[in-house]
This record gives C-alpha cells, sequence and structure tokens, in this order.
C-alpha cells in the first residue's frame, strides 16, 4: 500500500506500511462529527471569502445562519476562506468580523472570539487539507494532474469552439502508478483532483427539494488542492464542515450544483454529511444581480451614512422569504422568533432599495423610544452636533442631555437618519438665527407686538407636556389679539424669529423642541434687532 504525504508548496512521494496507512486513515475519517450532529446540536457557519469587504447579499447569508442557529439554541461560526492568496484585500477579514458585531449578529466562535474548533482562517488549516488529500489518494478517490495550464486552455478554446460547455478531460486519471512516480521525480508541477464517480445518489435540500445531479456526466474532475499546497472550495468546506461538526450548511444558490459533488467527497472520506439549505439569489428590484462592483451595496457604505443595522437586517429579511410573514419593523428577536426554513422558497428575492429610508425611519423611531437605545443616540447626536457647529453653538444648554433628548423625542417619526438633525434645515436646533427687524416688518407690521404677545405667553406657560396640535390651539387663540395680521402670517413671523427659515417643522413643534426658555431668547434677540 502506497500513502502520498503531501507539503505545502512540495508534493512528495512516501512509503507508509498498509496497517499504519490504514490505521491514520481510519482515525481521519470516523464519524466523530456525525455523532454530536445526531444528538441534534445545530452548528452553522458563515464562510466568507476576504477578497473583498462585506456586501449585502453576503450580510443576508451570515444573517440567516444566525438566525437559524439561535432559533434552534445552537451555535454560530465565522470562518474566514481566505485560501485565494492571490485575491486577498488587506483588512478584509477583520472588518468582516468587525461588520457582524455592528449588525448585531456577532459569532460565537471566530478567528478573534477563538473557539474549541479552530483555527478559524483556512489558511492556517493547510495540513488538514493535506492529511485529507493523503486520504483520498490513498482510497483512489483521487489523483496527481500534470496537465499544464496551456493544455487545459487548449481545452477550453476547443470546447468553446464546438459550442460545448469546457470541461477537464480526466487525463491524468489514467496515468499509472510508474508515470506518476516518474512525473513526481522529475518535479513536475501538479494539483491534486478529485475522482467523479458516476451514479452520484439524489440528494434533500431544506429549500429546493430532491435534486438528481450527476456532475461526472457534465464536469471533469474538480481539482480540490493547487500546485501551493492551498486547498480549493470544494476540499476545505468539506473538511473543515466535517472537523468544525456543521450540521447544516445555509449558503447561496449559486452552490446548489456542486453539493453532489461535495456529497461524493463526503462518501469517499465516509463522513456524515450536513444537512443543505441553499438560499435564493438577492436581486436588485429590475432583476439584475447584486455585484460587488456595485459599491454602495458595501456594509461600511451603509454604516457610514447613518442606515441602521436593524434596518438592514429588516429589509434584506422582508424581501424575502423563510418568515411567518413580511411587516415593516420587525427586531432580530422577531425574525429569529418567526423563521422557519421550510418556508424559504425558490423564487428570488427582490430587494428594492427605495424602500430603506423608510425601513431607518421605522428603527429609528423604534430606538428613540426605547430608552436604553435613546441614550445611546442622545450620545451619539451631542458628538455629531459639536462636530458639526463647534463654536457656533447657542449656548452649553444646547449640548445637555435633557435638550438633546427632547429633540429626539419630538422629532421621531420624522427623520429617516440621525445625521439629518445636524444638517441646514435642522441648524436652528442649534444656534439661534440672525434676524432684522426690518425682515420681520416685511411679514406683518405687527411683528413685534406678535413676539411680545408670544414671550408673554411662554414666560407665564406652565403646560409643557401638550402636544403640538394643542399648543397650535393655543397660539390660534393668541392670533385674535392682533388686528390686521392673519394666523398664517402671524406662523411665518415666529417661524423667522425662531429659525431664521421659511420652511421646516411646524412652528408648535419647533417651540417645543426648542423650550419656553429658548423660545423667549430668540423672539427677545428678534424684536431687539
Amino acid at each position: 500500500m502506497v500513502l502520498l504525504t503531501l507539503r505545502p508548496r512540495l508534493l512528495r512521494f512516501h512509503y507508509v506500511p498498509f496497517c499504519l496507512a490504514e490505521g491514520w486513515r481510519s482515525g481521519l475519517c470516523g464519524g466523530a462529527g456525525s455523532g454530536e450532529r445526531r444528538e441534534g446540536r445545530v452548528r452553522l457557519r458563515f464562510g466568507p471569502s476576504p477578497t473583498g469587504f462585506l456586501h449585502l447579499g453576503g450580510l443576508r447569508t451570515a444573517l440567516y445562519n444566525y438566525i437559524f442557529a439561535k432559533k434552534h439554541g445552537g451555535t454560530f461560526i465565522l470562518r474566514i476562506e481566505d485560501t485565494d492568496q492571490s485575491r486577498l484585500v488587506p483588512g478584509a477579514a477583520e472588518s468582516i468580523e468587525d461588520v457582524l458585531e455592528w449588525a448585531g449578529i456577532p459569532p460565537d466562535e471566530s478567528p478573534k472570539r477563538g473557539g474549541s474548533y479552530g483555527p478559524y482562517k483556512q489558511s492556517e488549516r493547510l495540513d488538514l487539507y493535506l492529511k485529507a488529500t493523503e486520504t483520498l489518494l490513498v482510497k483512489n478517490a483521487a489523483y496527481y494532474c500534470f496537465c499544464s495550464p496551456q493544455r487545459l486552455e487548449m481545452l477550453k478554446k476547443e470546447a468553446l469552439r464546438m459550442r460545448q460547455t469546457p470541461k477537464y478531460d480526466n487525463r491524468c486519471r489514467h496515468l499509472t502508478q510508474t508515470q506518476v512516480e516518474e512525473r513526481l521525480a522529475q518535479g513536475c508541477p501538479r494539483v491534486i483532483r478529485f475522482r467523479l464517480e458516476e451514479g452520484a445518489a439524489p440528494f434533500e435540500d431544506l429549500v429546493y427539494g430532491l435534486n438528481r445531479l450527476d456532475p461526472a456526466s457534465v464536469e471533469g474532475d474538480p481539482v480540490i488542492l493547487k500546485a501551493d499546497g492551498f486547498p480549493t472550495y470544494h476540499l476545505a468546506n468539506v473538511v473543515d464542515d466535517h472537523h468544525m461538526k456543521i450540521s447544516h450548511v445555509l449558503r447561496g444558490t449559486e452552490w446548489l450544483t456542486s453539493t453532489a459533488k461535495h456529497l461524493l467527497m463526503y462518501k469517499a472520506f465516509g463522513w456524515d454529511p450536513p444537512a443543505f439549505a441553499h438560499l435564493p439569489l438577492l436581486l436588485n428590484k429590475d432583476g439584475s444581480k447584486l455585484s460587488k462592483r456595485q459599491g454602495d451595496l458595501f456594509i461600511q457604505n451603509f454604516s457610514q451614512n447613518g442606515v441602521l443595522p436593524e434596518a438592514l437586517l429588516d429589509i434584506v429579511t422582508n424581501c424575502g422569504s423563510g418568515f411567518s410573514g413580511n411587516r415593516l419593523g420587525r427586531m432580530l428577536e422577531e425574525l429569529i422568533s418567526e423563521f422557519d426554513v421550510t418556508k424559504i422558497t425558490t423564487h428570488s428575492a427582490l430587494l428594492d432599495l427605495d424602500k430603506l429610508p423608510e425601513f431607518n425611519r421605522m428603527h429609528l423611531l423604534q430606538r428613540i423610544e426605547c430608552a436604553n437605545s435613546r441614550q445611546q443616540l442622545v450620545t451619539e447626536l451631542q458628538t455629531m452636533v459639536e462636530k458639526e457647529f463647534g463654536d457656533k453653538l447657542m449656548d452649553s444648554e444646547s449640548l445637555c442631555t435633557d435638550y438633546v433628548e427632547r429633540v429626539l423625542l419630538h422629532r421621531k417619526g420624522h427623520i429617516t437618519h440621525l445625521q439629518e438633525l445636524v444638517s441646514p434645515n435642522y441648524s436652528y436646533l442649534w444656534f439661534r438665527p440672525v434676524v432684522s427687524h426690518e425682515q420681520m416688518l416685511n411679514l406683518s407690521t405687527e411683528g413685534e407686538k406678535i413676539c411680545h404677545v408670544v414671550m408673554r405667553f411662554f414666560q407665564t406657560w406652565s403646560n409643557r407636556s401638550v402636544s403640538p396640535a394643542e399648543l397650535n390651539n393655543e397660539l390660534r387663540a393668541l392670533q385674535t389679539q392682533f388686528t390686521s395680521t392673519k394666523y398664517n402670517v402671524m406662523m411665518k413671523v415666529l417661524r423667522l424669529a425662531l429659525s431664521g427659515k421659511q420652511q421646516g417643522p411646524s412652528v408648535a413643534e419647533m417651540m417645543l423642541a426648542l423650550g419656553p426658555k429658548e423660545v423667549c431668547k430668540r423672539l427677545q434677540q428678534a424684536v431687539i434687532h
């Protein structure tokens, strides 16, 4: 019996006694993971490749894995699949985990958090893949391939010329042991391919149902270990899912056609496979595919633009399936409780990002209404205001917690992003406008009188808990004191004095947000100038 032992970047040839090889192989291929899965332990993983930063489609896949795991009291794992060393983006791996934490779906096990089944980067698990490849070579389920890139390119061009699907012709699987040894001794470049056997058994996908795919009939034997000693996706995922005791694999539907191939590998190893569920595509609302080239779809961009993580989680599940129903404003706890994998349909999910502001408005409203999360928003808004307006601030009270909290409560439901409150439209909240006496008189010859009447009202006003509608009624009653100024003109005078603007929230809303003391200061300033 011959065992071909591999090392990264150098594939060597060694003889091992039959009994030792068999003993080692049985230890590697035993069902260590299947026992725990049969006991009902749920473990799911999200395995992004750090060839770019996390995209909205990737966040959706991570979310479905997270909520499935939490629905069943299981474990959510982040595994960085960085075997394509030529395409790695510096910082992407760390950023992915940061984004999951920002989104409120942190992994239980990961490169940063650690765990009992690490390392959690595939580039740090090469010895495991090499041993697995040795097992397949011993069992004649894999073989060395010495075909040059030029030959493979020629095969591809010929197939395309004949209007056929390009595939490897399995030439090297027919090499004799002597031919293999000769090429190895000569140091010929080589890869390892998995031997696809015809007649793959049907498998049941939790979403797409029964599949009767036979990869050997439509494709050539796939590469599982590259010449640089790094595995391909096919080998690494099978090996890692087994050793990490993954019970369910939820991934994009683009991998559905590869599942039969992966199941053949599980069979070759003698391992029990996990259950598979393939998620339908997440598409743009026009049916086009989401692409990483759409830079605005990176999660960092949403975060920088003030989109709340709850809004993103809500919209990517609202446009899809897998839940008892779709409604705006669902929180993560509700997504977990309502999730049912049997309700995922095979229809593509159409994502309408034009609706995202409304989702964000709803979740911002919910945050403001919750005392704990409102305090976090107060702190964030204080930082934004200080950064945006600095020494322009009207006084120290403009940053006090009570005032900022009052602003939030009065603008809840009206704003879609927290940043709106530091936009020019809301600058009046943070510094006093300069309004001349002449501007007031241009609106009404009774402008000064209007300011004095309203000031006296607020100086003696004790009902601070009224609604904007109730305050409007009070202001309407004051309007009867003016002989030549109608109510709408009176409102224009007050709006100008309070904000220096012609448009904006209702005057009553402005007054309630500013508070009686600040209202009086501004009206007094307008009279003086």
